[in-house]
């Protein structure tokens, strides 16, 4: 496992992560999700990724029994929270939600009670706020760093000139500002990472902890020749999800990418993997598991980088034919 900075920051991150979006509190059990984190940590993985809104809060209860029950010392790994979406779904009551002070300070000591953590490594605003002032949620972040209850502080999904705000205004008040962002980030979806934030990389040292690098599972090849019912994009409230991402066009390209992979004496997750992990703008590469089996294996994509040269990186372009054309600054 290696490491990386995250962005311009101090802190070193791991190049894979675990994430628990989906599976923590939900699609498996708790002693899987104890096992999974055994395997992540055990291979070096220091980062394990949470939010409120997860299993609406079950997952952040369950990743926070687990670190209470392993003897891993707080200094050797990170965990990280999200706010925005509260915990009560579509029957959030006002301030229950979004990225007001109330909410920001009430969902981190929620989350704080339920990961049984003093502190959040991370904490991220989990999409932005059209009804909160930027600087209101800047303000709280900084007030969160002082007390000691967050370290860093990041986004999600936020549009450049969001994160661009945030950052001006903590330069304007001297307050501490936003240090990574966590997008989507595939073969198929590549807009704001490889364009969009190119200004917040090359000026302000963003860093990333990318989230989806499988696209929910279309990149793994499942689905290329077959339909299984047992998986994430199946699941009831998913509907959205799998018209989005599960359809004939992402199909055809997946098929042509395992071809590029089976030369490569590869399966179709570790090419799409490292992929995602040649680019170095990616802090960290989020990784879901619902089994051991699939994590281990999907671990092995730290050793399938160097196999993707510059010849391979071509074909894989021609077959997404999708990459964005960065804006110059």
């Amino acid at each position: 496992m290696q490491y990386r900075r995250l962005g311009s920051s101090g802190l070193q991150i791991s190049e894979l992560s675990l994430g628990s979006w989906l599976t923590f509190g939900k699609q498996i059990d708790d002693q899987t999700a104890e096992e999974l984190m055994t395997i992540a940590y055990e291979a070096g993985i220091n980062f394990f990724d949470n939010a409120e809104i997860y299993a609406r809060g079950r997952s952040e209860i369950v990743m926070g029994n687990i670190l209470a029950k392993k003897s891993w010392d707080r200094s050797s790994y990170l965990v990280s929270s999200k706010v925005f979406f509260g915990t009560e779904g579509k029957d959030a009551k006002p301030n229950q939600r979004g990225l007001s002070r109330k909410h920001i300070i009430e969902g981190c000591h929620a989350a704080l009670q339920r990961l049984q953590v003093d502190y959040l490594d991370l904490y991220f605003c989990h999409r932005a706020d059209k009804q909160t002032p930027i600087e209101e949620t800047v303000w709280a972040m900084h007030q969160l760093v002082l007390q000691g209850k967050i370290l860093y502080w990041g986004t999600s999904e936020w549009d450049a000139s969001e994160i661009m705000e945030a950052i001006s205004i903590a330069k304007q008040h001297h307050l501490i500002g936003p240090v990574v962002e966590q997008p989507q980030y595939n073969l198929f979806v590549r807009e704001k990472l490889e364009r969009d934030y190119m200004h917040l990389f090359k000026h302000h040292g963003l860093g990333t902890t990318i989230w989806s690098p499988l696209a929910s599972g279309v990149l793994s090849g499942k689905y290329n020749d077959l339909q299984p019912n047992d998986t994430r994009l199946h699941m009831e409230g998913m509907e959205w999800l799998r018209d989005r991402v599960l359809n004939d066009r992402a199909l055809e390209k997946s098929r042509e990418l395992q071809i590029i992979a089976s030369e490569l004496g590869l399966t179709s997750p570790l090419l799409s993997l490292a992929w995602c992990l040649k680019n170095p703008n990616v802090s960290t590469v989020i990784l879901g598991a619902s089994k051991p089996a699939q994590l281990k294996e999907n671990l092995k994509c730290i050793g399938a980088v160097d196999l993707l040269t510059d010849e391979v990186m071509q074909r894989i372009e021609v077959v997404m034919s999708n990459k964005p054309k960065a804006d110059s600054f």
